[in-house]
């Protein structure tokens, strides 16, 4: 039988040399490092850099592109020149997704707007329980990005560029902070299905860990049924057998991990013993059944039905219990025609849990360290696609709130028709550095060297949008 002390006897030269050079390698990561994130513990990064504003991030993302002039961005203008031809100044060379070459007529917003708290916000009257809490919220309508089709803006929106394979946002603020759960993982993922429009599907390497290890990436929880397939231990499998059967595999994991110094063997091990903990906690973060008949009733959900309501209950849920990063999809924004209807019911899909979620938050009292934001991939043309609106990228609206970020306030603005992004241009690059600024990173040094450069979430580019922070 060969056992762990002939496997010591039977060493190579080239063994020896690598595990010296690994230790080395140990050493050297250890000084420039605190010795628990050298080692690969989770529960502490090499940031932050000063101190954080935010402890964790919840992102709310509205996937298929909510149109901005029916949301965030009131545009008298364009609703006084409702089917006149667009002025070609504002659309000759500029990108556009499904209308190119097709005759370009402006086309009104479908609703009205109303001014809410006392700061005023502009919100869209089909958003009534956003605008309960317009005093806590920063509406950005000056947002840009560079792809204009879903998938890659997906992709652009989460890892700062569209070429697939590289780190999400997620991934890499929980490479840079670790995670405070203990038994839940780091970065966790929602998703729901609204019934307003087209639900364009999402790639699960949305939110993938790319050269990172794979510990990092996130991990999707179903929102009905078993949320984690296979988190439950088979008939007949006691705690103690399966408590057993980890140690084991974990055991022979660690008789490779110091000859190959390969960090997924690392990640295995680490993974194992989260999964076991998993058995326990996953039921319980679940169980809504101790949350108040108010607390579900704000939401407007009894919980694990598969909504967006529900997921945001779940995303507070997984906050307290010391998850890092939470993303929420809801699916069914894209509005290419039938936009009035479709509006209707993603409002009424997303408003009153979006709403809640700030509340409850702020009544908890973590919402001064939780980051929420809320937005699509990008809004939609000033210009008819029938009874819809095409992609559009130039100028669109997001909010952010908590954290760290000043309520009450609007930032940047489009032009008169909502086309062009004329003021205070936040881009997607500008974003994520300001995201990883509250939550205490310097986003020019969160890099990490992969195939001979060393790459980071903002590429080269980015800036902290200093003005919307409180």
């Amino acid at each position: 039988m060969f056992n762990h002390s002939e496997a010591a006897i039977r060493q190579t030269r080239r063994t020896f040399l690598g595990q010296g050079m690994a230790g080395l390698g140990t050493a050297a990561l250890a000084s420039l490092m605190n010795a628990s994130s050298a080692l690969g513990d989770d529960k502490s990064g090499p940031f932050p850099n000063f101190a954080p504003k935010a402890k964790r991030v919840i992102v709310l993302c509205q996937a298929g592109g909510p149109s901005h002039l029916e949301t965030f961005d009131e545009k008298p203008e364009l609703k006084r020149l409702n089917d006149q031809p667009m002025p070609e100044s504002f659309t000759k060379g500029q990108p556009i997704a499904q209308l190119q070459g097709r005759a370009l007529k402006c086309y009104a917003p479908r609703f009205d707007f109303k001014h809410y708290g006392e700061s005023g916000q502009s919100i869209v009257s089909l958003f009534p329980k956003m605008g309960e809490v317009a005093d806590d919220i920063c509406i950005i309508n000056s947002m840009v990005t560079e792809q204009i089709n879903h998938d890659p803006a997906h992709t652009f929106m989460n890892t700062g560029t569209s070429i697939s394979g590289r780190p999400s946002m997620g991934s890499w603020v929980q490479y840079g902070l670790g995670s405070e759960a203990d038994d839940l993982p780091g970065f966790v993922v929602l998703t729901s299905i609204g019934k307003g429009g087209q639900a364009q599907p999402i790639a699960a390497r949305q939110w993938h860990s790319g050269f990172l290890p794979s510990r990092y990436q996130g991990v999707e929880f179903r929102s009905a049924g078993d949320p984690v397939l296979y988190v439950q231990n088979p008939a007949g499998i006691t705690a103690g057998r399966q408590r057993d059967v980890v140690d084991a595999v974990n055991q022979m994991n660690a008789l490779r991990q110091p000859a190959l110094d390969d960090p997924e063997i690392a990640t295995r091990i680490a993974q194992y013993e989260l999964a076991f903990k998993m058995q326990t906690s996953v039921p319980s973060l679940m169980d809504v059944s101790g949350e108040p008949q108010h607390i579900l009733d704000m939401y407007g959900t009894q919980g694990a039905d598969g909504t967006f309501a529900a997921n945001c209950l779940l995303a507070r849920r997984l906050a307290e219990r010391g998850v890092r990063f939470v993303q929420l999809y809801h699916r069914g924004w894209d509005h290419h025609g039938g936009i009035e209807r479709g509006m209707q019911i993603c409002a009424s899909e997303v408003d009153q849990a979006s709403a809640a979620l700030i509340t409850d938050l702020k009544n908890r009292g973590m919402l001064d360290d939780t980051l929420v934001v809320w937005g699509g991939e990008f809004g939609r043309t000033p210009m008819a696609q029938g009874s819809g609106r095409d992609h559009h990228i130039k100028g669109f609206s997001i909010w952010m709130a908590g954290g760290g970020i000043k309520g009450g306030i609007k930032h940047g603005k489009t032009d008169e028709l909502g086309y062009n992004a004329v003021e205070d241009i936040v881009h997607v690059h500008d974003f994520h550095a300001t995201m990883l600024h509250l939550l205490g990173i310097n986003h020019e040094k969160l890099t990490v060297r992969h195939q001979g450069r060393d790459f980071r979430l903002t590429d080269v580019h980015g800036r902290v949008v200093k003005d919307i922070l409180a």
